[in-house]
């Protein structure tokens, strides 16, 4: 289409956001923001941490009451077993251990609804975010990458998002009370059991590094992925690839691409597994070291510690050691996580360029459908530096109910006009007005209300009939669906579908014909009653039958508003009030169709060519 966003093959797509060197993007306050998704739950938060707190709490009684077993009922001093005791210490313990249990049971449940709750809100908020960036986000962004970041990204930090809080709180405070309940035991054997966590945190902050870049990557290519499975796997995808036979080679891409990906997971699985090794194999040693030092100890004929203590130590121990196993662990996947976190900031950061104005000026309803370009020059964001504005001083009018039309050949900037009168691009310079105020003024929701548009490809969800044309009006009536339908021409089509009209229209509608699928659009904007209709090529890509009934179609929905006609074939424009040439982004002539053909310059040019053809 003349005119158009950009769509050039590779232009900025997803790298325009990508580093160099492939490490998560810079996102300022990331803890905190993390931390922020978490405030609409701190109630549950809190009650989280409470229960976390009292298991925490009755953990550190039984190895306790495992140095009262050893030293009062199995072995005390006058070599007596005492059963009753025994008993009533084991009844204790056991207690403990089920009331934690049950605790431990409501807490997982509490933190997988609201790491669950979070993961949602944070999925909805960055889809919603999407929905209003402007057009040439999407122009230059390939549909699969942002998909990936929907889903793979916002997937990715699932664990974190459902886990952490509990796990983080829970190892912290079962670490703390364990080393209180190891220096109430024997403060000589807890010098020893901890002088090596220091070095293990140290290493652990140098193998979450290497595992942050290399998570980028690997949701880097997991987007990739996602990307050719949307491109390749669609109809037109599939259709492309079997006209010119390039299966085997989609095949391959997609192939090549997932063993860049198998190849990212194994690199990014075995990361740190040397390092966890050999924290557990210190894990694992440290209770025979103790075991040493006490039996050293005790030969030498200092007896600081009784069997019961030792034992109790050593439990004790194994307790603490396994929590800080989890903090490193957790430590480890948080600095993972960040850069997937990173990626998703990155998006919510994003900015729309088409800004709402912060006081809407109003649309005087009795000017609706006036439309005004005021010296409009434009110049799409992604041009190359040296490439001329797509529109130049353009300047017209359009009064109310008038049917006005932009021919000119492609690149000429016609598209381009339709796309500035909804917003969908703001203009470099000059004004665009709709019903006299400035496009810029009007509330958004306002101004796509008075307009409707068909385009050259018309868009139809893999639904039925029915709800793709009450995608412009919910809560229209079967009565109003049919007088829609038959003013586009559409209706006796759809009655002769066996399921009328909840018939599956397919995958973007390819169970229709292309003239069909046109006036089913057609139906929908009328549905929609807007005062403007914006015809952007809409019979161009129809054979000269459809394109017949589609026309009728369209001079039924234009009648008695005001339309924007930009076209490539003069002959649905002949009746148009006023005809405006475009070349090189500027109008050139203007008049009617007889008037320009009299005038002998541009539009008899293109005319006469296109009778030739």
């Amino acid at each position: 289409m003349g005119g158009g966003p950009r769509g050039r093959v590779g232009a900025r797509d997803e790298s325009v956001l990508r580093a160099a060197n492939a490490a998560a993007p810079k996102v300022p306050n990331l803890l905190r923001r993390i931390a922020a998704l978490f405030r609409p739950y701190r109630f549950t938060v809190s009650v989280i941490i409470t229960l976390v707190l009292a298991v925490a709490a009755i953990q550190v009684f039984p190895p306790l009451l495992i140095q009262r077993i050893f030293d009062e009922a199995l072995f005390p001093p006058d070599g007596t077993v005492r059963m009753q005791h025994l008993l009533w210490l084991l009844v204790l313990m056991g207690s403990l251990i089920v009331v934690a249990s049950a605790i431990g049971i409501l807490q997982s449940w509490l933190t997988a609804r609201v790491g669950n709750s979070v993961m949602g809100s944070l999925r909805t908020k960055l889809f919603d975010h999407l929905q209003r960036m402007e057009l040439a986000f999407f122009t230059r962004t390939k549909t699969g990458v942002i998909q990936s970041r929907l889903q793979n990204d916002v997937g990715g930090v699932a664990g974190v998002l459902q886990s952490t809080v509990s796990s983080v709180v829970g190892n912290v405070v079962t670490v703390i009370a364990s080393l209180v309940t190891m220096l109430i035991l024997s403060w000589q054997l807890t010098l020893v059991a901890v002088v090596l966590l220091p070095v293990l945190v140290i290493a652990q902050r140098r193998v979450g590094q290497v595992r942050a870049r290399i998570a980028t990557r690997t949701q880097e290519s997991l987007s990739d992925m996602t990307a050719i499975t949307q491109e390749s796997l669609s109809v037109s995808g599939i259709l492309l690839a079997k006209a010119f036979g390039r299966q085997n080679d989609e095949s391959r891409r997609y192939a090549d691409e997932n063993q860049r990906q198998i190849g990212l997971q194994v690199r990014l699985a075995m990361t740190g597994q040397i390092f966890f090794g050999i924290v557990n194999v210190t894990i694992s040693l440290l209770p025979g070291i103790i075991y040493l030092l006490a039996g050293l100890v005790i030969t030498q004929g200092n007896v600081l510690v009784t069997a019961g203590t030792l034992v109790a130590f050593t439990a004790v121990q194994a307790r603490m050691l396994m929590p800080m196993m989890g903090l490193l662990r957790i430590a480890l996947d948080l600095q993972t996580s960040a850069a997937l976190f990173a990626r998703i900031f990155e998006y919510l950061d994003l900015r729309p360029a088409i800004q709402p104005p912060e006081h809407p000026v109003g649309i005087d309803q009795r000017r609706l459908g006036e439309i005004e370009f005021d010296r409009v020059a434009f110049r799409y964001p992604d041009a190359t530096p040296g490439e001329p504005s797509t529109l130049r001083g353009v300047s017209f009018r359009v009064s109310r109910g008038e049917f006005v039309a932009f021919v000119g050949a492609s690149g000429a900037g016609k598209t381009t006009i339709g796309y500035l009168v909804p917003r969908l691009y703001d203009a470099t310079e000059g004004a665009v007005k709709f019903a006299g105020v400035d496009v810029r003024a009007i509330d958004p929701q306002e101004l796509t209300d008075g307009i409707g548009i068909v385009s050259q490809e018309a868009y139809l969800f893999h639904a039925s009939i029915a709800e793709n044309l009450r995608y412009a009006k919910p809560d229209a009536t079967d009565a109003e669906l049919e007088a829609a339908c038959r003013a586009a021409n559409i209706a006796a089509t759809i009655e002769r579908f066996p399921e009328r009209y909840e018939t599956v229209v397919g995958e973007r509608g390819y169970r229709l014909s292309g003239g069909e699928k046109q006036r089913i659009a057609i139906a929908r904007v009328l549905l929609k009653d807007p005062a403007v209709l914006v015809l952007d090529e809409a019979t161009s890509a129809l054979d000269t039958v459809s394109e017949r009934v589609v026309q009728q179609a369209l001079d039924a929905a234009s009648h008695g508003r005001t339309v924007i006609a930009i076209a490539h074939r003069l002959s649905t424009v002949r009746a148009a009030d006023r005809i405006h040439v475009l070349d090189a982004g500027s109008i050139v002539e203007s008049g009617t169709h007889d008037e320009l053909l009299a005038a002998g310059g541009a539009y008899a040019a293109l005319a006469a060519a296109q009778e030739r053809i």
